[in-house]
Parts: structure tokens; sequence; C-alpha cells
């Protein structure tokens, strides 16, 4: 039987250049310009660590990873590359993967519900100003005290809705509700549902310990979430590989450094996740990239420069792949200079300039040794991968969607009674009976009360959510996830 811990050969240059699997989750950097083969780097990875066993986790920008499914042979420079750096007997194989998507289109469907998600996240998604963000957080502390359940984005316009016709009432107990602000929660809202982000939101909810799984064979499941539409919005997609990250981390227990890693989780476009981030909760994802290394999972942020990451993550990265960088302005020499500096030295070449010789699949590569000190630098050809290049067919890609054991979990939406039910029902039984004009001689009585189900029965069909509502106070204590604690919110 294999030794799914021994090293792994990635690279060629004067000597062979070896991944260990037990440092794998010391987290990683694949670095480099448009064009210069950082997506078959992706793809060289993702099929070692599952052939070690190792579950993967990588968005799909382009939508050409699909042929991991696929055994290659499609594409001659593979054959090329496995001769030059001297692979003898090198063949090509598919390997398990499991599809996902936003929009439940091109893969299995991915939601989650508001309560999960949070205010902290919700409120960078919807795009919302500091003083919009509080009046967010104030309509999830209300749907909490009220015992709200806020399952999909109709909910949340009907707690929004709410808090604005009753902001007097309310004033008392929770300060003021900001009509405006309000307003503009709702504009987003709306937007977001236009952009189809209310596909996101909803059960059956994500459970990312599906993430999770191997093959027969003992292979690691490679999980592609599509994300080339996703990608339309930028904040929206780093967002959502955020809280991705933050439900792993929830869920994943304490194990400190494995033989190899639980999860591997790739983190293409990661420039994205800092770009106009308060300060706040750049800290946050840097102490959530820190603290999930103890679970056995390990990061590698995908980028162009690694300067595009702020110095406190990039400091955790200790295994680098770096391909071509370009230089035509004197911005970008000094971008690559500050590049070079962050690997270690190999005396026998300038690094900053070899960096800008790079061709097509040759980077500059160092990992992490046995006692987790980064290795000299070597330039390195990246070996080739065994899946097809080219990416499925949609009847391909549907038959793997079809075939997967997820398929009945996660394909029909559930639509529970929650706070958009709830304040409907309300409102109803508050509206004053409508009167018909009658002869005076024969008033009309009021009708009898509405039997729907009041906020007691409200609370016990909550308590069957498990998933969703937990504490003794039910319908009280709902879960934030791993980044509303770490910025000191209250899990009311």
């Amino acid at each position: 039987m294999t030794d799914t811990t021994a090293p792994v050969p990635i690279a060629k240059g004067r000597e062979i250049v070896n991944m260990l699997p037990g440092m794998a989750n010391r987290h990683g950097l694949v670095a480099g310009a448009t064009g210069t083969g950082k997506t078959v780097t992706l793809r060289v990875l993702a099929e070692n660590f599952s052939s070690m066993g190792v579950p993967v986790f990588m968005a799909d920008i382009k939508g050409d990873l699909s042929g991991l499914v696929k055994a290659g042979g499609d594409n001659p420079k593979i054959t090329e590359r496995a001769t030059e750096v001297g692979l003898s007997g090198f063949s090509y194989e598919g390997y398990p993967v499991t599809f996902w998507d936003v929009y439940g289109v091109l893969g299995h469907p991915v939601r989650t519900t508001v309560s999960e998600m949070g205010p902290l996240l919700l409120a960078r998604i919807l795009d919302l100003n500091d003083i919009q963000a509080d009046v967010l957080t104030l309509l999830f502390k209300v749907a909490d005290d009220q015992g709200l359940l806020l399952l999909d984005l109709k909910d949340l316009r009907a707690i929004s809705q709410y808090c604005g016709d009753h902001a007097k009432d309310l004033r008392t107990e929770y300060g003021n509700i900001s009509t405006a602000s309000i307003g503009a929660i709702q504009r987003s809202l709306l937007t977001l549902e236009q952009q189809g982000g209310d596909r996101f939101f909803g059960e059956p909810a994500l459970n990312v310990m599906d993430f999770v799984r191997t093959d027969p064979s003992g292979r690691g499941m490679i999980n592609i979430l599509a994300a080339d539409q996703l990608m339309q919005s930028p904040k929206v997609y780093a967002t959502l590989l955020l809280w991705l990250l933050s439900e792993l981390f929830e869920k994943f227990p304490e194990i400190g450094d494995p033989p190899k890693p639980k999860l591997v989780f790739f983190f293409d476009e990661a420039h994205l996740l800092f770009q106009d981030t308060p300060d706040m909760l750049k800290e946050r994802i840097t102490q959530v990239v820190r603290l999930v290394r103890s679970k056995g999972i390990g990061v590698f942020f995908v980028t162009q420069n690694p300067l595009d990451l702020p110095d406190p993550v990039l400091g955790q990265l200790g295994n680098r792949i770096h391909h071509a960088l370009r230089a035509f302005t004197p911005k970008d020499q000094k971008n690559v200079k500050g590049a070079a500096q962050t690997l270690r030295v190999n005396p026998a070449f300038d690094t900053a300039s070899v960096i800008m010789e790079l061709r097509i699949g040759e980077a500059l590569v160092s990992m992490l040794d046995s006692q987790g000190r980064p290795d000299i630098v070597e330039r390195a050809l990246i070996y080739p991968p065994h899946s097809r290049m080219t990416p499925l067919t949609p009847q391909e890609r549907d038959l793997v969607i079809v075939n997967s054991p997820l398929n009945a979990q996660y394909a029909t939406l559930i639509d529970r009674e929650s706070a958009y039910e709830e304040l409907k029902s309300r409102a109803q039984k508050a509206a004053p009976p409508i009167i018909a004009e009658k002869p005076k001689e024969t008033p009309r009585k009021s009708p009898p009360p509405n039997k729907r189900s009041g906020s007691g029965d409200l609370i016990g069909s909550a308590a069957k959510g498990a998933a969703v509502v937990i504490g003794s106070q039910i319908g009280r204590e709902i879960i934030r996830g791993m980044l509303g604690s770490l910025t000191g919110t209250k899990k009311w």
C-alpha cells in the first residue's frame, strides 16, 4: 500500500522539490502573473493531495478545472513536460470530484441561512457602511430576542420592515433605528436578490463536513465550486469563501499537527479578500488563518503578487510556489523586488532577476522541511498533471452531479416557517377587522381570530431545527459563526 505521508515530488530543478504532507497544514502560497501556470499548479497540488487521501476544496474561477474527473492525454504539452522532467512510466488518470454551485446549475447548491452567515459577513456582502452595519446587527438582535428565525432574504426583509415600522417602540430597548439605514439595507437586499443572491440563502444549508470525503479507493474528494459567474461580484465571492473557511474552523476538532492535513482549502484570487476590508476584519481573518492550522486544515492562497496579502497573513504561508512576475513600470519593479525578498535566498542565482525570466510552468519553489523551516528556493519545472486539461461537456458534468451521493440531499429547497411567516401572521392578527357597509341595525361581527400557528408553535418548530437554533432559550441563541464570535459580537 502506498505511504500517503511520504514526501510528494511536485517540481524538478537541479534537484527534485518535495512537499511534505505533515507540513501542508502550515499553509501555502501560489503566486504569479496571469498566464504563467498558476491554474495548472493548483491542479497538480489537488491531484497530489487527493492521491494521499486528503480532500480538497477549490474554486473554479475560469471554468477549466472540471476535467480533473477524467484521465488526461488530450494535451501534447503534458507529455512533453513529463519527458523534460524525467518522469518514467508517466500515466493519466481521473480523480473523484464533487461539483458545487451557488446558483445550483453547475453543481450541488451551496446554501446557508441568514442566521448562520451572521451580520458581520452579511454587511460586507451588502456593501453597508459602518452605521448601516450597526443597524443590521441590531436587526439580528431583535430577531433573536423575539425568537424569529432568519433563514432566507425574505426573512431579513421582513424583520427590517418590522423594525422600521416599530422604530419608536423599539427605541427604548435598542436605541435609535435610522429610517435611512433601514432603507439602505432594503435596497441592498433587493440588489443582491436581483443578482441571484437569494439562491444562496435558505435550506437545506450546506454541511461543510460533506467536503471531507474519500472515494472507495481512499483518494480524497476534490470539491470544485463553480465561480466564473460568481466572480462578477468579487466581494460576494471573497466573503463566501471566507464564510466557508470559518465554518470549517467551527466544525473541525482540534488535532494539532497531523501526519497529513484533514482538508486543504485553496483560496483563489485571494487579494479580493483584503480589498476595501476594514482593519478589524483583516485582523480576524489573520486570526482564522492562524488558528485553523490546529484543526488540520491547510490553506493555500492564490494571487498574482504575494504583496497583495497583508504581512501577518503572508508570514504564515510556509510553502511557496512563485511563478513569473512581470515588471513594466517602476512600481512593478518594486513589487518584484519585494516578492523576491519573501523567499529564502539561493546563492546560485539572483531571485529578483530570475522571477522575471521564468517560462510558463516554471516557478521558484520553497517548501517547508521536516522541522518547519523554509528550504532554499529552487528554480524548478512543475510536474505535469495526470487529469484531462479540457473541461467537461455539460452532459459529462450533469452525469457526475446526478451520480453523486449528495444529490438527493441538496436538490430540493426547503422553505419552513420562519420570520417572514411569523411577522405576517402577527400583522394579520393585529390588523382591525374590515367592516363592510351595512345597515346600522345589522352590524357585521368581527371575524374569528386567525388560527394560524403563533409564536409558541414557531418556537417548537425552531427547536426541531437544531442546526440553526441552540441553547436553553430556544429561538434566542442562534449560531453566528467563527467570525461573529471573534469580533467580540455577543452570540445572542
